[in-house]
């Protein structure tokens, strides 16, 4: 069931077009979701909230290593995607070799795209693009103390001990 979810991008487009003709509210994030984390959960349930369906451009595992560095990531892409696919308020996942989303939302064009809290709006590479397609950025707040980061340095910390 959930690798169902896990779509190319040819795919997506296509399942978006017959859901936006149903006149369905899509509501996409992105990112690299490395070690799923209470964050994460509540940030995709606000998410969901938000609209009908919820995509998920699930950076790939160059593109992750582009931006967080050779040592990432820490699960394979077709790991995360799964995970991902497991919850029940994700709908589709589709995985995109890009530093940022902007590409793959041009190609979308959500009704809604979403940001962490740790955002600011002018700091948004994707604002632009959504925004041209009618789509809104909005942003919802970070559950503090909450970062694979964060995690990822506790766990060093409490192996060097």
């Amino acid at each position: 069931m959930t690798k169902q979810k896990i779509k190319t991008m040819e795919e997506l487009k296509k399942i978006i077009k017959n859901l936006k003709s149903q006149n369905k509210k899509i509501v996409t994030t992105n990112g690299v979701f490395d070690i799923l984390h209470l964050g994460h959960i509540k940030y995709l349930q606000e998410a969901k909230k938000l609209g009908d369906i919820l995509a998920i451009a699930l950076n790939s595992d160059s593109s992750v290593k582009q931006i967080k560095g050779p040592q990432r990531p820490i699960n394979d892409q077709e790991a995360r995607a799964e995970v991902l696919a497991s919850l029940e308020f994700v709908d589709y996942i589709v995985i995109f070799n890009e530093t940022d989303p902007v590409k793959i939302l041009s190609e979308i064009k959500p009704d809604i795209h979403v940001k962490g809290g740790d955002y600011k709006l002018g700091e948004i590479i994707e604002k632009d693009i959504v925004e041209k397609n009618n789509g809104k950025i909005i942003l919802i707040p970070e559950i503090k103390g909450y970062s694979t980061t964060n995690l990822i340095d506790k766990i060093i910390k409490i192996y060097k001990k």
